[in-house]
């Protein structure tokens, strides 16, 4: 349970409005809210009838200040690294890393790195998108893709290029992202504003329950909240989520490196 609870820090902050994915050609988006040297820390607390918010793992989502090239295009390096922390590191150890080379202008991915390591299990797979031929290239396979398909880590991203203003609530976001050579479809929905407060203070917040997959974690098809800031940034300050056994928390506790001033802060 520990080890997809972890995971889900990767991609459960899809956003992707309906439509984009029918397009043909790769989309250019209006405006880019973060830049190379960003970096978010959060902290992941698992509660049950036996324990009480204790601290389970640890997440780091960040931008690397490196610019590699795929075919003739910049690319940002994205990052996410998900640890088992304290007891949970003792009882079950979580050693997890994504990466992403994406298009700094369209943020569709180019490569897709991804090193699990969670107990006894290892898993390790790299896959090459061609968008031009809609084809996904792992090391054990080649699938058709959609046009313009995010992997789980550019996903995370390319939802904080989305001009939220216009939403109202219930609206429905549709998503398409590719994992384990596979491509999904999932959906999110927007529920309104509200104000968060956290360790790092009080913030303006845009309110979303994305779908997830029910079975051995979770029992319900939207069991999480999410919460990101109201301003240019978005970034993901909070989330909240019933699993069968308990609950799983994910806050923010550390952001350097922002584009724009984080003006959703209240205090």
């Amino acid at each position: 349970m520990m080890r997809k609870a972890i995971a889900y820090i990767c991609f459960l902050l899809l956003f992707i409005p309906p439509g984009m994915m029918a397009q043909d050609t790769i989309p250019y988006v209006d405006e880019i809210p973060f830049q190379r040297g960003e970096s978010g820390k959060y902290r992941v607390y698992y509660d049950s009838w036996l324990t009480s918010g204790i601290s389970a793992g640890v997440g780091i989502i960040s931008i690397k200040d490196n610019v590699r090239q795929f075919n003739g295009r910049n690319t940002f390096h994205l990052e996410v690294i998900g640890k088992s922390v304290g007891f949970f590191s003792w009882f079950f150890k979580v050693d997890d890393r994504f990466e992403s080379f994406v298009d700094e202008e369209t943020i569709v991915p180019y490569h897709f790195i991804r090193r699990t390591h969670e107990g006894s299990y290892k898993y390790e797979d790299e896959v090459a998108f061609d968008h031009v031929n809609h084809i996904a290239k792992s090391r054990r396979t080649e699938k058709p893709i959609p046009p313009d398909i995010k992997d789980i880590v550019s996903a995370f991203y390319y939802m904080r290029t989305i001009d939220f203003s216009g939403a109202e609530e219930g609206q429905e976001y549709m998503l398409d992202f590719y994992l384990d050579d596979s491509a999904y479809v999932s959906k999110i929905i927007y529920l309104g504003k509200e104000i968060v407060e956290t360790r790092l203070g009080k913030f303006r917040c845009l309110k979303f329950k994305p779908m997830v997959a029910q079975g051995e974690i979770f029992q319900e098809p939207y069991p999480m909240t999410l919460w990101v800031t109201d301003d240019r940034n978005k970034v993901p300050i909070f989330g909240t989520s019933a699993v069968i056994v308990g609950s799983v928390k994910i806050e923010l506790v550390k952001i350097e490196g922002l584009k724009y001033p984080m003006d959703a802060k209240l205090d």
